[in-house]
């Protein structure tokens, strides 16, 4: 608790410091958030050059609103938001696919897909072997991964990666909770039956 008071403690002078003029502070706020940030494009936006472009737009809102942050969340998942919707709206411009086919009513088996992050983290230790075939199976993951709609590959990355709970998901990209965890089991869902179908094929 005194970790989190500290933390919103240093944010706040932080942004005190920027919004008084100092402008070279906001170099601190890229530092801490350049890896989340760099995350959500990365999954959402296929094109480097998009990227980049992105990036910039999303540091340059930030800035400009900074004015506008009542640290009602973390600084962090604030400027996730402006990364998660700054990506969502260059989509929507492009007529993109966002969150794949919903029509699809799986019901009560969701819960069946609410696997912990645990499961997706490598449990084989140091055995050289075991570390190549890992290293494959990695491979095959982002494989799957990458044919994903660009919403559901954000959905695990912030979940399994950046281990963002249900809420600050549902902050960031301004979505209900309920609606969030219906989005990350169709991922789950659409990324077993990709690697299902892929060892399938294997095995032919």
């Amino acid at each position: 608790m005194n970790h989190i008071v500290e933390n919103n403690f240093e944010e706040r002078k932080l942004v005190e410091r920027i919004l008084e003029g100092d402008n070279t502070s906001f170099s601190a706020i890229i530092r801490m958030t350049e890896r989340l940030v760099a995350q959500i494009i990365f999954k959402m936006i296929d094109h480097p050059e998009d990227r980049k472009d992105i990036a910039q737009d999303v540091y340059l809102n930030a800035y400009k609103n900074l004015s506008r942050f009542r640290f009602e969340s973390k600084l962090s998942t604030w400027i996730a938001q402006i990364s998660y919707n700054t990506c969502y709206n260059f989509l929507e411009k492009k007529k993109l696919v966002l969150a794949g086919d919903f029509l699809d009513n799986h019901g009560s088996d969701e819960d069946h897909y609410f696997t912990s992050r645990s499961q997706w983290h490598d449990e084989n230790g140091h055995d050289p072997a075991r570390k190549i075939i890992e290293q494959n199976r990695q491979t095959i993951i982002v494989s799957a991964l990458e044919k994903l709609s660009p919403v559901y590959r954000t959905m695990i990355s912030l979940y399994h990666q950046e281990e963002m709970s249900y809420e600050e998901i549902a902050s960031v990209t301004s979505l209900p909770i309920g609606t969030v965890k219906s989005y990350l089991f169709r991922a789950r869902k659409s990324l077993k039956d990709s690697l299902e179908n892929h060892y399938k094929k294997d095995e032919l």
